[in-house]
């Protein structure tokens, strides 16, 4: 589906963003493929990676989100645009709230913009299980991130671009993932953790990247598209990373949750679940669908999808198998 179109990567330089562009290559021919990012040095050091001479599909655009007029700029042409720019260490955005605002939000409503105005067809957006029933301001500012684009799609239209977005929980080894702090430590002989029991969702970043673009491929707009993974918890995860070493328990942090939600509560009657994954579909009909969602079976009213009481759970030989084999 991406065979002769054109791409565009906000966040492209970061460890989705460059897994994402890897997996286009190799399994696709695309037209373009534009890398929309603010670090120049990044994004150098991608084109050593993926020298212009090998991919001349490659673009490499210095933006930011928060300017409307480079992102139109960059937005030309476009057929599919994948969102992965954000501010996300939950410790900066308490400390930086307007910041946080400025990107996840206002950089939000700008995407949407540029999007319409320049007859972009399909934008997915990277979301996080902390925009569930949020309790600090980086789960705040990508709930109210959510909702612009899922009723971005009443801007656009009826035969205008499509907005949706994919909810997931932590990325093993991702940048500012516990699993390289947790490898770090068994150097040191001593593992700090929050709480042993806080529960956490998990995905490898192959399994991230696969489920975002099935959900791209099949999304109709106004979709929130949630991946069945399985969690594990903090201790548990400290005993099979740092086996040898001993615990200091520091306490839950200002802004952290001890489970995570991914589907609320009060989110259960828009939701349906298929073999893989759930679909919160949107409130309001902002068209009319080219199909009927009629393979999902709806969950009951009282369904809640938690960390902590989740069916299907992370053993520790299988964290280690996933943590070995990167």
């Amino acid at each position: 589906m991406f065979n002769d179109k054109s791409i565009l990567i906000t966040g492209g330089t970061g460890s989705f963003g460059q897994k994402l562009v890897e997996t286009i290559l190799t399994r696709y021919r695309p037209k373009r493929l534009v890398i929309f990012s603010r670090d120049e040095l990044k994004q150098h050091e991608m084109q050593l990676k993926f020298p212009p001479r090998d991919y001349p599909c490659l673009r490499f655009f210095l933006g930011d989100v928060r300017d409307p007029k480079r992102l139109c700029r960059a937005f030309n042409k476009i057929d599919v645009v994948f969102h992965a720019a954000a501010l996300k260490q939950v410790p900066a955005c308490e400390y930086n709230p307007f910041e946080a605002v400025k990107t996840n939000i206002l950089g939000a409503q700008n995407i949407v913009e540029a999007a319409i105005d320049r007859g972009v067809s399909k934008v997915i957006v990277l979301s996080t299980d902390k925009a569930a029933n949020p309790v600090n301001l980086y789960g705040a500012t990508k709930l109210c991130s959510d909702k612009l684009f899922i009723n971005g799609n009443s801007y656009a239209g009826t035969d205008g671009t499509r907005f949706a977005v994919v909810r997931y929980g932590n990325v093993l080894g991702s940048r500012g993932s516990v699993v390289p702090r947790f490898l770090k430590a068994r150097e040191e002989g001593v593992v700090r953790i929050t709480n042993p029991d806080m529960t956490r969702f998990w995905i490898t970043l192959d399994g991230a990247i696969d489920f975002v673009i099935n959900s791209l491929e099949v999304m109709q707009g106004g979709e929130i598209f949630i991946p069945k993974l399985p969690s594990m918890s903090i201790g548990n995860m400290a005993e099979a990373l740092c086996p040898d070493c001993r615990w200091d328990v520091t306490g839950i942090r200002p802004g952290e949750k001890m489970h995570e939600v991914m589907v609320p509560l009060n989110e259960a009657h828009n939701t349906y679940e298929y073999d893989k994954y759930y679909v919160i579909m949107p409130p309001y009909q902002f068209f009319e669908r080219a199909k009927p969602l009629c393979s999902g079976c709806k969950v009951p009213i009282d369904f809640e999808y938690s960390s902590d009481t989740n069916t299907q759970w992370l053993s520790k030989d299988d964290l280690l198998k996933l943590v070995s084999s990167k």
